[in-house]
């Protein structure tokens, strides 16, 4: 049977707080049911708030889609986990417009629970709650190996090194996530291929940032600090420090990396340069594109995720088919108890 042709693009992503007022119910959407304690959330909470309290993860999705506009001929729609717009908004939004079938681009590159099946679980539960009218979703396929992504990295690299000390270790970040999740999931090993694929024949390393669990859970390590600190006993001379786990330059990369990351290298004497993410570099932005257009002129065959791929991890509380609990909107307080919602 063929796949229904898609008559729309909806681009899904995390969301991020737009103002002062905005950053505890954004910190509460993101957190709730994680045992996460008021001071960790304050301390965080801080970090927007030293920008403003607004996230550039918005405005730099917003820039995306305008930047697809010209080469995507379907209309798009944005919607996000954890801050307007929220899926269900723009669920509701496409169903409004008579969409029936839509194809989905998930800014996360690589697979686990929170990059993955959780954002497919709250389309559905965001489809569930429309009902009849609301369209069917297909998720476009991951793209960490798509020279799009890998070819505009290298090229970061690259210009990043030229800002580097002679010698500096190319050390890869991405977001760390609880080891449960992990094991699930193939995020360590798609992070270690793309890392390969953009560091070609050079020497490299893998770490982790931005943890936020209880200590109590394992996550995935070394931290970047930690690792920055282990690189220094070794006489290391510098770093050059690329965020693969994320696509824009976000709070994550701005303050756990240009901020925290940076000190900590130049307390110990090291060199730091940060390669840029791919953001809205033509080549990415044609990468999502082309997939667009090659999945509606049938050149593409349609992409769906095993049934279970990603699981929730056993702490979650969550299941595949549990559904998400509503997001918190501005002003309105969080539940006693929910479900978690684990960062990028």
């Amino acid at each position: 049977m063929r796949p229904p042709t898609p008559q729309a693009l909806l681009v899904v992503s995390f969301g991020g707080p737009e103002g002062p007022d905005d950053v505890l119910p954004f910190m509460e959407n993101v957190t709730r049911g994680r045992g996460i304690g008021a001071e960790r959330l304050a301390e965080v909470s801080a970090h927007y708030e030293r920008f403003g309290g607004v996230s550039p993860i918005n405005a730099q999705n917003r820039a995306l889609i305008e930047a697809l506009r010209p080469l995507v001929d379907l209309p798009i729609f944005w919607g996000n986990r954890n801050w307007k717009p929220f899926l269900i908004d723009a669920v509701s939004e496409m169903a409004d417009a008579g969409v029936t079938h839509c194809l989905a681009f998930i800014t996360s590159a690589f697979s686990s629970y929170s990059g993955c099946r959780q954002y497919l679980d709250e389309l559905a539960a965001a489809c569930a709650t429309i009902g009849d009218r609301a369209p069917t979703i297909e998720r476009l396929p991951p793209y960490f190996t798509d020279p799009g992504f890998i070819e505009t990295l290298r090229d970061n690299l690259g210009s990043a090194r030229r800002n580097a000390a002679t010698g500096s270790r190319i050390v890869f970040t991405a977001h760390s996530i609880p080891l449960a999740m992990a094991s699930a999931s193939r995020y360590e090993s798609e992070l270690r291929t793309a890392c390969a694929l953009v560091a070609g024949d050079e020497s490299w390393d893998l770490v982790f940032q931005s943890r936020s669990g209880p200590p109590t859970v394992p996550w995935l390590e070394p931290d970047i600090n930690d690792h920055l600190r282990d690189l220094h006993t070794q006489a290391t001379k510098g770093v050059v420090v690329v965020p693969i786990g994320f696509v824009s330059d976000h709070i994550e990369v701005m303050w756990d990396l240009d901020t925290q990351a940076r000190e900590t290298a130049d307390t110990l004497g090291l060199s730091f340069a940060r390669a840029a993410t791919v953001g809205t570099d033509p080549r990415f932005v044609a990468m999502i594109a082309a997939t667009v257009r090659d999945r509606v002129s049938g050149a593409r065959p349609s992409y769906a995720c095993a049934a279970n791929c990603c699981p929730a991890p056993p702490s979650s509380g969550r299941s595949a088919v549990s559904g998400p609990a509503r997001p918190l909107r501005g002003g309105e307080a969080a539940p006693a108890t929910g479900r978690p919602t684990p960062p990028e």
